[in-house]
């Protein structure tokens, strides 16, 4: 009984419906021996234009750093307006979303490369901490948004006093 190799199942050299014929062979080697086991595959190829068309949104590249007093986020949205980014907070996670605008100046066979992202995109994050929602501040820099969320401070602490009624 032999198992099927890492790389006869990679190549797809072995289907599924060969193992059984595999676990039943008494062949050692990590080959087999029998030429019946090989099957030839068909790949089918999408063309690019299907490819694309299935894109329904794009991912939003980010970088994310922490100070001591608060997480920063930031993110290349060059070509997008401000007030098409829609940036939804709460204190462990931040979701930004906007609109990318293609404006076509010349037609699709007269590109040499395409290789820009134009249409929506979105990007969920889960912080590592908890941040203060209410100070939080976005503000865009030569097509950089820079998104800054204070940490919540868990060790302050505050003196209540009691109120007698």
């Amino acid at each position: 009984m032999r198992k099927p190799s890492f790389f006869e199942k990679l190549t797809g050299s072995i289907t599924p419906s060969s193992y059984d014929d595999l676990f039943e062979s008494e062949t050692p080697s990590a080959i087999a021996e029998d030429d019946d086991c090989t099957q030839e595959v068909e790949i089918e190829h999408e063309s690019h234009e299907e490819q694309e068309e299935e894109v329904q949104e794009g991912e939003l590249s980010v970088d994310i750093y922490q100070t001591q007093d608060e997480i920063v986020v930031k993110a290349l949205i060059a070509g997008v307006t401000p007030n098409s980014v829609d940036i939804s907070l709460t204190r462990d996670m931040i979701t930004i979303r906007g609109n990318r605008e293609e404006h076509r100046e010349v037609e699709g066979e007269n590109y040499f490369y395409k290789e820009l992202y134009w249409g929506s995109f979105a990007r969920t994050i889960l912080l590592p901490e908890e941040v203060d929602v209410d100070s939080a501040d976005a503000s865009t820099t030569h097509g950089i948004l820079i998104i800054r969320l204070p940490k919540i401070n868990k060790e302050r602490k505050t003196k209540l006093k009691v109120k007698a009624r």
